[in-house]
């Protein structure tokens, strides 16, 4: 993954529980990275052992940990150093979900060797829509909920986001019925 993602975790643990709290992470699962470079790949298995590092160091679940990640991923990184993209793919958070599945077109002209996931759309109705997540990333179920709740928010809609089971392919296809 991009270091723009690590990056990104790190500010999320120093705002909301300080520097401290960071470096206590960073030890925890023996990071030999001082910092980390938004356009630098790194590997995935770092980013996953900073999620199970941050559990261990809050005393909370992995899946809380990526929740809240996806959410603060939308409402400050996104928002903050990606506006214009965010803006770009919709009005309001119903044509921003059917864009979904081209957003990703634009985010490889920034960084082009990102490996993204891809989003598909179905059964779209008035008041809610099925995102379907497919990803050579296994386990990001939960960090996924966390952005479709990101960017409810970023639209002030108030969304109620249900993963619904049995339509997987192992756990690198998930689907989501987003209403509001």
């Amino acid at each position: 993954m991009y270091g723009i993602i690590n990056k990104s975790i790190e500010e999320l643990v120093t705002e909301q529980f300080g520097e401290s709290r960071w470096q206590a992470v960073k030890q925890r699962c023996n990071l030999p990275i001082d910092f980390f470079i938004s356009t630098e790949v790194y590997d995935d298995a770092i980013t996953y052992q900073l999620a199970g590092a941050i559990a261990a160091e809050l005393n909370i679940s992995v899946d809380e940990v990526l929740f809240v990640f996806g959410e603060w991923w939308i409402l400050k990184t996104v928002t903050e150093k990606y506006s214009g993209m965010l803006q770009s793919g919709g009005d309001n958070f119903m044509q921003f979900l059917i864009n979904l599945p081209n957003f990703h077109q634009r985010v490889m002209m920034m960084y082009p060797q990102i490996t993204p996931p891809e989003f598909a759309i179905s059964d779209v109705e008035e008041k809610s829509i099925c995102i379907h997540y497919h990803s050579k990333r296994k386990g990001l179920k939960v960090f996924v909920h966390g952005l479709l709740s990101g960017l409810a928010k970023s639209y002030k809609t108030d969304a109620v986001i249900e993963w619904i089971p049995g339509q997987q392919e192992a756990e690198t296809h998930e689907t989501f019925k987003v209403s509001w």
